[in-house]
């Protein structure tokens, strides 16, 4: 795991950014704190910062460079198969000097260029320079599980795996007005999109060739999805279960390859635990991490991580923390994101990945199998509206009443009105915008609310629409659930949940592996009817059916929580005086001329209310871009 950065310099006013790239390396220490180098020539400069997992020797440092000295890559990521890729290469011919999959994918490039790409297994963002051609391929992994940003115009085309180190250039700090209208209703900012107009992010399944001035950009993948075989299922669902087995099996075992220690996260839940028994299986004394909210009992779920690890005999470590502890990480958090993001989950996971990197350098986690086997609150509630009945249909009509009730998610009776306002809202809604309002905290005609007249003033209403539809479009009129858990795998996996723990994984040096993201699984996933995955009552059916026998009972009876931690409650205590005096105060409000006074003054009232509702997820995304704006738009021009 690496952080990579680079520039193709076009002319003259290109070349003039090839004094930053050091810099721009520099920036990305945290993803790569073991070593650091930068390849300079006339034109084109690469720079990497190693975190090191695979033969952590010097000889598999990068820029890694080919005998010829012509062909150069600089990797962020981890290619699982690359022994059954190098066995291939030798028989061609090819020697090795090293035991890394970095070699191996340099060799691999180096014969087949981006046609190498669909025979890769892992996770990746890399950038392979062919000095000879003057040729540049930059390349992102199928689900976005590593990043890469980058700006292309007529001079140059700069990349880099953090926005920190894109800004290290001294780029263009326009805002993306489209783009932060998607951020006031998501909290988080959908590829290729970035909070800056002029900087992008590569989408995953795609590559980039930098050739003769002109970028090119490219798909090399798809999740294999079609309605119409979906409709039925091709095998039985005893045999689907062995193959999901099988296949989850030989992705978990693919993933344990290090030379590093290497762990598990274990929070409770069925995902965690199914890849923690697979694990277990294949490493002796597995190392598993767990935190807990000693303070917050309605958010912890250490209890049942202890029950797992009992059954697996792991080595098990919780970190139990108070709200305090909590809040005590919340400047290096906010201080590492470099773009707005708005996923209150991302305490947690920077705790624990802080704490398990104490212990290990690489994690396996459980992420993905929401979005595959329909896992959400979301994904039951559509299910219902698919064939709603009696109850369905009362809770759309007493909608006014769940309007009038108090709601939150700080308590159960009131998060769960929450929930069936949310639900009556949907089920008035077509597909497409029930898909829409489900994944948001806000509409689009509220989040545009929040803008002042100014910003409305430099925004194209169509752009945001624009945004919507790319991921709305994956919903049909007559929807199924797996056209949602599509469009879940293009909007909220790689944008949300992936972006989530990369960032706070990243932050403290740890590498995260995700054996459900194994492009076998996946593929696999989208053959299976919705029935398979979900009915009314069970979701994950064919997941948790599937590992029934090797997991407490205990798990299969309880309410999904998610990784949530107390936000409302920080927000009107300890972030109180923040919140009132500095980051959303009438001053700076007012001053900066992004938003509307009135209506940010509106939702504070609100977060200080009795019904809450969800606004305190839109404060914090307020918070969040307050805190962002002041380090990296108002500090720089200061």
């Amino acid at each position: 795991m690496c952080g990579i950065t680079g520039i193709f310099a076009y002319n003259l006013v290109g070349k003039f950014h090839k004094i930053n790239v050091t810099e721009a390396t520099r920036a990305l220490h945290q993803r790569g704190p073991d070593f650091q180098d930068v390849h300079l020539d006339e034109w084109v400069c690469l720079g990497h910062r190693r975190l090191s997992i695979i033969d952590t020797r010097e000889g598999a440092h990068h820029p890694m460079w080919d005998e010829s000295k012509r062909f150069s890559l600089i990797f962020n990521g981890e290619i699982f198969n690359y022994k059954l890729l190098r066995a291939q290469l030798e028989a061609k011919g090819v020697r090795f000097t090293t035991e890394s999959d970095t070699e191996v994918l340099l060799n691999l490039l180096i014969q087949q260029k981006e046609n190498a790409l669909n025979q890769l297994n892992g996770f990746f963002a890399f950038a392979f320079y062919d000095k000879h051609e003057q040729t540049l391929l930059v390349a992102r992994d199928r689900y976005g599980i590593k990043p890469l940003l980058y700006i292309s115009d007529d001079d140059k085309f700069i990349f880099a795996s953090e926005m920190k180190s894109i800004l290290a250039y001294g780029v263009d700090k326009e805002i993306d007005m489209a783009a932060l209208a998607t951020y006031l209703q998501l909290n988080y900012i959908p590829a290729p999109n970035t909070i800056f107009s002029k900087v992008k992010k590569l989408m995953p399944g795609h590559y980039a060739v930098v050739k003769k001035g002109v970028a090119t950009f490219h798909r090399y993948y798809s999740i294999p999805y079609s309605r119409e075989l979906n409709s039925h299922a091709p095998i039985s669902y005893a045999e689907a279960q062995a193959k999901l087995r099988a296949l989850l099996e030989a992705s978990v075992q693919r993933r344990l390859v290090a030379d590093v220690p290497l762990g598990a996260f274990l929070s409770g839940g069925i995902d965690s635990s199914i890849i923690s028994a697979i694990a277990s299986r294949h490493q002796r004394n597995l190392h598993t991490f767990s935190i807990g909210f000693r303070d917050e009992k309605f958010f912890d779920e250490t209890h049942y991580a202890r029950l797992v690890a009992k059954k697996l005999n792991t080595q098990h470590t919780v970190f139990s923390l108070t709200n305090q502890d909590l809040y005590a990480h919340m400047n290096n958090i906010l201080n590492y994101i470099d773009e707005p993001f708005a996923d209150s989950s991302a305490i947690a996971v920077y705790i624990l990945s802080k704490e398990t990197r104490k212990h290990a350098t690489v994690a396996l986690s459980g992420d993905g199998a929401d979005e595959l086997f329909a896992g959400y609150h979301k994904h039951a509630a559509f299910y219902q509206t698919l064939q709603p009945g009696w109850r369905e249909k009362m809770i759309e009509a007493t909608g006014w009443l769940w309007e009038m009730l108090p709601k939150s998610r700080g308590g159960k009776l009131s998060n769960l009105f929450r929930q069936l306002h949310r639900f009556s809202e949907g089920m008035r809604l077509n597909s497409a915008e029930r898909y829409w309002r489900w994944a948001s905290f806000a509409s689009t005609d509220n989040a545009l609310r929040l803008l002042s007249d100014d910003a409305k003033s430099k925004l194209v209403r169509s752009n945001v629409d624009e945004i919507k539809d790319r991921f709305t479009s994956f919903i049909p009129a007559n929807a199924n659930l797996n056209d949602v858990l599509l469009a879940d795998m293009h909007l909220v996996l790689p944008n949300d949940m992936l972006t989530k723990v990369d960032l706070m994984s990243m932050a403290n040096s740890l590498e995260v592996r995700v054996p459900f993201l194994d492009y076998e699984v996946v593929n696999f996933a989208f053959t299976l009817p919705q029935e398979f995955k979900l009915n009314r009552h069970q979701r994950k059916r064919i997941l948790q059916d599937a590992y029934r026998d090797e997991l407490p009972e205990e798990l299969y009876n309880r309410p999904k929580k998610g990784f949530e931690v107390p936000l409302l409650k920080w927000l009107r205590h300890e972030m109180k005086s923040l919140i009132e005096d500095d980051l959303l105060s009438a001053e700076l409000v007012k001053a900066q001329g992004i938003f509307d006074w009135e209506e940010v003054d509106r939702l504070k009232r609100q977060l200080f209310s009795s019904n809450p509702g969800d606004v305190h997820a839109r404060i914090w995304g307020l918070v969040v871009f307050q805190w962002w704006w002041k380090k990296y738009v108002m500090a720089a021009s200061s």
